[in-house]
Protein backbone atom coordinates (compact mmCIF):
# COMPACT_ATOMS: atom_id res chain seq x y z
CA UNK A 1 0.00 0.00 0.00
CA UNK A 2 2.60 2.48 1.00
CA UNK A 3 4.45 1.66 -2.12
CA UNK A 4 1.31 2.32 -4.25
CA UNK A 5 0.99 5.85 -2.87
CA UNK A 6 4.92 6.86 -3.05
CA UNK A 7 4.50 5.86 -6.88
CA UNK A 8 1.13 7.94 -7.13
CA UNK A 9 2.67 11.10 -5.65
CA UNK A 10 6.22 10.56 -7.59
CA UNK A 11 4.15 10.50 -10.97
CA UNK A 12 2.19 13.71 -9.95
CA UNK A 13 5.60 15.60 -9.53
CA UNK A 14 6.72 14.62 -12.39
CA UNK A 15 3.20 15.60 -14.29
CA UNK A 16 3.85 19.46 -12.83
CA UNK A 17 7.22 19.52 -13.55
CA UNK A 18 6.46 18.78 -16.83
CA UNK A 19 3.84 21.61 -16.84
CA UNK A 20 6.36 23.99 -15.75
CA UNK A 21 8.69 23.13 -18.42
CA UNK A 22 5.92 23.75 -20.72
CA UNK A 23 5.19 27.04 -19.76
CA UNK A 24 8.66 28.20 -19.32
CA UNK A 25 9.32 26.92 -22.95
CA UNK A 26 6.23 29.36 -23.97
CA UNK A 27 6.93 32.37 -22.15
CA UNK A 28 10.60 33.08 -22.66
CA UNK A 29 12.49 34.60 -19.61
CA UNK A 30 13.27 38.46 -20.32
CA UNK A 31 15.47 40.61 -18.43
CA UNK A 32 15.10 43.62 -17.10
CA UNK A 33 16.60 45.61 -19.63
CA UNK A 34 14.68 44.24 -22.75
CA UNK A 35 11.44 44.81 -20.83
CA UNK A 36 12.24 48.64 -20.68
CA UNK A 37 13.08 48.67 -24.75
CA UNK A 38 9.79 46.56 -24.99
CA UNK A 39 7.97 49.61 -23.05
CA UNK A 40 9.54 52.57 -24.94
CA UNK A 41 8.35 50.87 -28.39
CA UNK A 42 4.76 49.65 -27.40
CA UNK A 43 4.99 54.01 -26.74
CA UNK A 44 6.05 55.29 -29.55
CA UNK A 45 4.09 53.65 -30.96
CA UNK A 46 1.03 54.46 -29.40
CA UNK A 47 2.05 58.62 -29.64
CA UNK A 48 2.12 57.48 -33.61
CA UNK A 49 -0.92 56.15 -34.05
CA UNK A 50 -2.19 59.10 -32.12
CA UNK A 51 -0.42 61.75 -34.37
CA UNK A 52 -2.05 59.78 -37.27
CA UNK A 53 -5.60 60.32 -36.14
CA UNK A 54 -4.95 63.88 -35.46
CA UNK A 55 -3.50 64.42 -38.97
CA UNK A 56 -6.44 61.99 -40.71
CA UNK A 57 -8.83 64.57 -38.85
CA UNK A 58 -7.19 67.86 -39.93
CA UNK A 59 -7.31 66.52 -43.38
CA UNK A 60 -11.07 65.69 -43.37
CA UNK A 61 -11.83 69.48 -41.98
CA UNK A 62 -9.47 70.64 -43.91
CA UNK A 63 -7.45 72.66 -41.42
CA UNK A 64 -3.41 72.75 -40.71
CA UNK A 65 -1.19 70.54 -42.29
CA UNK A 66 2.32 68.98 -40.77
CA UNK A 67 4.68 71.34 -42.09
CA UNK A 68 8.20 72.20 -40.76
CA UNK A 69 9.10 75.78 -40.10
CA UNK A 70 12.15 76.87 -38.81
CA UNK A 71 13.49 73.54 -38.84
CA UNK A 72 11.11 72.05 -36.19
CA UNK A 73 7.45 70.47 -36.31
CA UNK A 74 4.61 73.55 -36.81
CA UNK A 75 2.25 73.26 -33.49
CA UNK A 76 -1.65 72.78 -33.90
CA UNK A 77 -1.12 76.45 -32.05
CA UNK A 78 0.71 77.74 -34.20
CA UNK A 79 -0.97 76.71 -37.63
CA UNK A 80 -4.01 77.91 -36.34
CA UNK A 81 -2.62 81.06 -35.43
CA UNK A 82 -1.38 80.85 -39.03
CA UNK A 83 -4.67 80.22 -40.55
CA UNK A 84 -6.43 83.17 -38.23
CA UNK A 85 -4.45 85.66 -40.01
CA UNK A 86 -5.47 85.16 -43.53
CA UNK A 87 -8.34 82.50 -43.50
CA UNK A 88 -10.09 81.73 -46.80
CA UNK A 89 -12.94 83.29 -45.53
CA UNK A 90 -11.38 86.81 -45.40
CA UNK A 91 -12.73 87.13 -41.43
CA UNK A 92 -10.43 89.69 -40.88
CA UNK A 93 -10.63 91.04 -43.79
CA UNK A 94 -14.70 91.70 -42.87
CA UNK A 95 -14.14 93.20 -39.58
CA UNK A 96 -11.34 95.73 -40.56
CA UNK A 97 -14.15 96.80 -43.27
CA UNK A 98 -16.83 96.96 -40.55
CA UNK A 99 -14.44 98.94 -38.44
CA UNK A 100 -13.31 101.35 -41.37
CA UNK A 101 -17.39 102.04 -42.15
CA UNK A 102 -18.08 102.74 -38.36
CA UNK A 103 -15.33 105.49 -38.83
CA UNK A 104 -16.94 106.90 -42.37
CA UNK A 105 -20.36 106.67 -40.75
CA UNK A 106 -19.38 109.06 -37.63
CA UNK A 107 -17.51 111.15 -39.68
CA UNK A 108 -20.40 111.75 -42.24
CA UNK A 109 -22.66 111.86 -38.91
CA UNK A 110 -20.86 114.65 -37.87
CA UNK A 111 -20.86 116.38 -40.86
CA UNK A 112 -24.49 116.02 -41.41
CA UNK A 113 -25.06 117.49 -38.01
CA UNK A 114 -23.05 120.48 -38.35
CA UNK A 115 -24.74 121.24 -42.09
CA UNK A 116 -27.97 120.77 -40.06
CA UNK A 117 -27.04 124.05 -38.07
CA UNK A 118 -28.69 127.32 -39.44
CA UNK A 119 -26.26 128.55 -42.04
CA UNK A 120 -25.35 131.83 -40.00
CA UNK A 121 -25.46 130.44 -36.81
CA UNK A 122 -22.93 127.75 -38.44
CA UNK A 123 -21.10 130.64 -40.00
CA UNK A 124 -20.66 132.42 -36.47
CA UNK A 125 -19.48 128.97 -34.97
CA UNK A 126 -16.78 128.16 -37.62
CA UNK A 127 -15.15 132.00 -37.20
CA UNK A 128 -15.18 131.61 -33.70
CA UNK A 129 -13.21 128.11 -33.97
CA UNK A 130 -11.15 129.43 -36.56
CA UNK A 131 -10.18 132.20 -34.33
CA UNK A 132 -9.84 130.19 -31.35
CA UNK A 133 -7.20 128.31 -33.33
CA UNK A 134 -5.59 130.91 -34.69
CA UNK A 135 -5.04 132.18 -31.15
CA UNK A 136 -3.59 128.99 -30.04
CA UNK A 137 -1.25 128.96 -32.23
CA UNK A 138 0.18 132.51 -32.11
CA UNK A 139 0.15 133.26 -28.49
CA UNK A 140 -1.48 135.29 -25.99
CA UNK A 141 1.07 138.20 -27.15
CA UNK A 142 0.62 138.01 -30.59
CA UNK A 143 -2.98 137.21 -30.93
CA UNK A 144 -4.04 140.16 -28.63
CA UNK A 145 -2.30 142.36 -31.23
CA UNK A 146 -3.77 140.52 -34.27
CA UNK A 147 -7.34 139.57 -33.00
CA UNK A 148 -8.14 142.67 -30.50
CA UNK A 149 -10.33 145.63 -31.25
CA UNK A 150 -8.32 148.42 -31.95
CA UNK A 151 -9.84 151.14 -32.92
CA UNK A 152 -7.02 153.38 -34.20
CA UNK A 153 -5.96 150.54 -36.47
CA UNK A 154 -9.06 149.74 -37.41
CA UNK A 155 -9.68 153.23 -38.55
CA UNK A 156 -6.60 154.68 -39.87
CA UNK A 157 -5.04 151.58 -40.66
CA UNK A 158 -8.31 149.99 -41.94
CA UNK A 159 -7.83 146.94 -40.45
CA UNK A 160 -11.67 146.19 -40.85
CA UNK A 161 -11.21 142.59 -39.77
CA UNK A 162 -10.98 143.22 -35.98
CA UNK A 163 -14.23 144.27 -34.68
CA UNK A 164 -15.42 140.79 -36.46
CA UNK A 165 -12.87 138.79 -35.05
CA UNK A 166 -13.48 140.84 -31.36
CA UNK A 167 -16.57 139.63 -32.18
CA UNK A 168 -15.77 136.03 -32.15
CA UNK A 169 -12.47 135.44 -29.47
CA UNK A 170 -13.90 133.05 -26.52
CA UNK A 171 -10.55 132.99 -25.16
CA UNK A 172 -8.13 129.99 -25.10
CA UNK A 173 -10.27 126.61 -25.04
CA UNK A 174 -11.58 125.62 -21.39
CA UNK A 175 -14.40 124.59 -19.41
CA UNK A 176 -15.75 128.24 -20.15
CA UNK A 177 -15.12 128.56 -23.61
CA UNK A 178 -17.09 125.38 -23.90
CA UNK A 179 -20.04 126.89 -22.55
CA UNK A 180 -20.04 130.45 -24.10
CA UNK A 181 -19.72 128.57 -27.26
CA UNK A 182 -23.01 126.27 -27.06
CA UNK A 183 -24.76 129.32 -25.36
CA UNK A 184 -23.75 131.10 -28.67
CA UNK A 185 -25.00 128.06 -30.83
CA UNK A 186 -28.44 127.84 -28.36
CA UNK A 187 -29.50 131.76 -28.95
CA UNK A 188 -28.57 131.98 -32.54
CA UNK A 189 -30.48 128.95 -33.30
CA UNK A 190 -33.30 129.96 -31.51
CA UNK A 191 -32.68 133.61 -32.52
CA UNK A 192 -32.31 132.85 -36.56
CA UNK A 193 -35.00 130.29 -36.39
CA UNK A 194 -37.58 132.53 -34.89
CA UNK A 195 -36.78 135.93 -37.31
CA UNK A 196 -35.08 134.11 -40.33
CA UNK A 197 -31.65 134.58 -41.64
CA UNK A 198 -31.80 138.17 -43.31
CA UNK A 199 -33.44 139.18 -40.04
CA UNK A 200 -30.62 137.72 -38.10
CA UNK A 201 -27.69 138.93 -39.94
CA UNK A 202 -29.38 142.46 -39.55
CA UNK A 203 -29.22 141.53 -35.69
CA UNK A 204 -25.65 140.77 -35.26
CA UNK A 205 -24.41 143.95 -37.56
CA UNK A 206 -26.04 146.25 -35.48
CA UNK A 207 -24.64 144.02 -32.35
CA UNK A 208 -21.21 144.32 -33.88
CA UNK A 209 -20.95 147.69 -34.98
CA UNK A 210 -22.62 149.48 -30.92
CA UNK A 211 -20.14 146.97 -28.77
CA UNK A 212 -17.35 147.87 -31.00
CA UNK A 213 -18.21 151.75 -29.71
CA UNK A 214 -19.03 150.91 -26.50
CA UNK A 215 -15.91 148.12 -26.40
CA UNK A 216 -13.84 150.76 -27.37
CA UNK A 217 -14.85 153.47 -25.35
CA UNK A 218 -14.45 151.19 -22.16
CA UNK A 219 -11.29 149.24 -22.74
CA UNK A 220 -12.72 145.99 -23.94
CA UNK A 221 -10.67 144.20 -26.59
CA UNK A 222 -13.06 141.47 -26.94
CA UNK A 223 -16.70 141.35 -27.06
CA UNK A 224 -18.04 138.15 -27.84
CA UNK A 225 -19.07 137.44 -24.72
CA UNK A 226 -21.56 140.92 -24.80
CA UNK A 227 -22.85 139.45 -28.14
CA UNK A 228 -24.58 136.76 -26.35
CA UNK A 229 -25.82 138.56 -23.87
CA UNK A 230 -27.67 140.22 -26.16
CA UNK A 231 -29.08 137.08 -27.74
CA UNK A 232 -29.93 136.00 -24.38
CA UNK A 233 -31.82 139.42 -23.34
CA UNK A 234 -33.88 140.07 -27.26
CA UNK A 235 -34.94 136.08 -26.41
CA UNK A 236 -35.72 136.61 -23.01
CA UNK A 237 -37.23 139.57 -23.67
CA UNK A 238 -39.85 138.15 -26.22
CA UNK A 239 -41.47 135.62 -23.71
CA UNK A 240 -40.55 137.40 -20.26
CA UNK A 241 -42.92 135.53 -18.18
CA UNK A 242 -41.97 131.71 -19.33
CA UNK A 243 -40.59 129.76 -16.69
CA UNK A 244 -37.20 128.22 -17.01
CA UNK A 245 -34.41 125.89 -15.25
CA UNK A 246 -31.15 127.86 -14.42
CA UNK A 247 -28.95 125.83 -12.39
CA UNK A 248 -31.55 124.28 -9.07
CA UNK A 249 -33.90 127.60 -9.51
CA UNK A 250 -36.65 128.08 -11.94
CA UNK A 251 -36.76 131.43 -12.53
CA UNK A 252 -38.80 133.82 -15.41
CA UNK A 253 -37.25 134.36 -18.23
CA UNK A 254 -36.47 137.90 -18.29
CA UNK A 255 -34.10 137.42 -15.45
CA UNK A 256 -31.88 134.82 -17.08
CA UNK A 257 -29.19 137.76 -18.34
CA UNK A 258 -28.60 138.78 -14.62
CA UNK A 259 -28.16 135.57 -13.29
CA UNK A 260 -25.36 134.34 -15.96
CA UNK A 261 -23.86 137.90 -15.05
CA UNK A 262 -23.80 137.31 -11.42
CA UNK A 263 -22.17 133.72 -11.11
CA UNK A 264 -19.27 134.68 -13.71
CA UNK A 265 -19.07 137.72 -11.12
CA UNK A 266 -18.98 135.26 -8.24
CA UNK A 267 -16.54 133.21 -10.54
CA UNK A 268 -14.15 135.46 -11.14
CA UNK A 269 -14.58 137.16 -7.58
CA UNK A 270 -14.41 140.82 -9.07
CA UNK A 271 -17.12 143.60 -10.27
CA UNK A 272 -15.46 144.06 -13.45
CA UNK A 273 -17.05 141.03 -14.94
CA UNK A 274 -20.27 142.05 -15.22
CA UNK A 275 -19.10 144.77 -17.71
CA UNK A 276 -19.60 142.61 -20.68
CA UNK A 277 -22.82 141.37 -19.72
CA UNK A 278 -23.90 145.38 -18.83
CA UNK A 279 -22.95 146.07 -22.61
CA UNK A 280 -24.44 143.33 -23.92
CA UNK A 281 -27.55 144.23 -22.12
CA UNK A 282 -27.31 147.10 -23.19
CA UNK A 283 -27.33 146.31 -26.77
CA UNK A 284 -29.60 144.15 -27.02
CA UNK A 285 -32.10 146.25 -25.83
CA UNK A 286 -31.74 149.04 -27.85
CA UNK A 287 -32.16 146.68 -30.71
CA UNK A 288 -35.56 145.26 -28.62
CA UNK A 289 -36.31 148.91 -28.18
CA UNK A 290 -36.32 149.71 -32.02
CA UNK A 291 -37.47 146.44 -33.27
CA UNK A 292 -40.47 145.85 -30.97
CA UNK A 293 -41.36 148.67 -28.68
CA UNK A 294 -40.96 151.86 -31.08
CA UNK A 295 -43.74 150.57 -33.42
CA UNK A 296 -46.36 149.86 -31.15
CA UNK A 297 -45.69 153.10 -29.43
CA UNK A 298 -46.29 154.63 -33.10
CA UNK A 299 -43.12 155.10 -34.46
CA UNK A 300 -41.74 153.32 -37.32
CA UNK A 301 -40.29 149.69 -37.84
CA UNK A 302 -36.79 150.73 -39.47
CA UNK A 303 -34.54 147.07 -38.97
CA UNK A 304 -36.11 145.52 -41.71
CA UNK A 305 -33.60 144.04 -44.15
CA UNK A 306 -33.68 144.97 -47.39
CA UNK A 307 -35.69 142.94 -49.44
CA UNK A 308 -32.69 140.98 -52.16
CA UNK A 309 -31.35 140.58 -49.01
CA UNK A 310 -34.50 137.90 -47.36
CA UNK A 311 -34.07 136.62 -51.44
CA UNK A 312 -30.57 135.87 -51.38
CA UNK A 313 -30.66 134.09 -47.84
CA UNK A 314 -34.35 132.69 -47.22
CA UNK A 315 -35.11 131.80 -50.82
CA UNK A 316 -38.55 132.45 -53.13
CA UNK A 317 -40.76 130.68 -49.92
CA UNK A 318 -39.60 133.75 -47.84
CA UNK A 319 -40.41 136.60 -50.66
CA UNK A 320 -43.88 134.75 -51.11
CA UNK A 321 -44.53 134.95 -47.57
CA UNK A 322 -43.81 139.07 -46.85
CA UNK A 323 -45.47 139.92 -49.93
CA UNK A 324 -48.10 137.63 -48.70
CA UNK A 325 -47.91 139.40 -45.23
CA UNK A 326 -48.18 142.69 -46.77
CA UNK A 327 -51.43 141.87 -48.83
CA UNK A 328 -52.98 140.57 -45.61
CA UNK A 329 -52.00 143.88 -43.22
CA UNK A 330 -54.04 146.18 -45.98
CA UNK A 331 -57.04 148.55 -44.56
CA UNK A 332 -59.98 147.57 -46.16
CA UNK A 333 -61.72 150.86 -47.53
CA UNK A 334 -65.50 151.29 -47.58
CA UNK A 335 -65.74 151.23 -51.39
CA UNK A 336 -69.36 149.97 -53.29
CA UNK A 337 -69.30 146.82 -55.00
CA UNK A 338 -69.58 146.31 -58.45
CA UNK A 339 -72.55 147.25 -60.14
CA UNK A 340 -74.24 149.39 -57.48
CA UNK A 341 -75.08 153.36 -57.19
Amino acid sequence: MKNQVSVCSVMAVAAAVSCIDTSAARQPIMLPSQRTAAFINKRSTQQQQQLSDIENALNVRGGASKKKRGGRTASLYSTSKKSSQKTATGKKKVQAAAKEAEKKSAVSDTLTKYKAILPLTRIYITMVGAVTLIGLLLGDELSQGLLALDPIRTMYGLELWRPFTAACFLGPPSIGWLMSAYYLFEYGSSLERAFGTAQHLLFLFIQIGFLSVCSAFFGQPFFAQSVITSMLHVLSRSMPNQKVKWLIFTVPYWTLPYGLMASDVLQAGNAGAALPHVLGILSGHVYYFHKNIWPKLGGEDWLIPPQFLVNKLEGKSAAKDSISNALKSRKKGAGRKLGSK
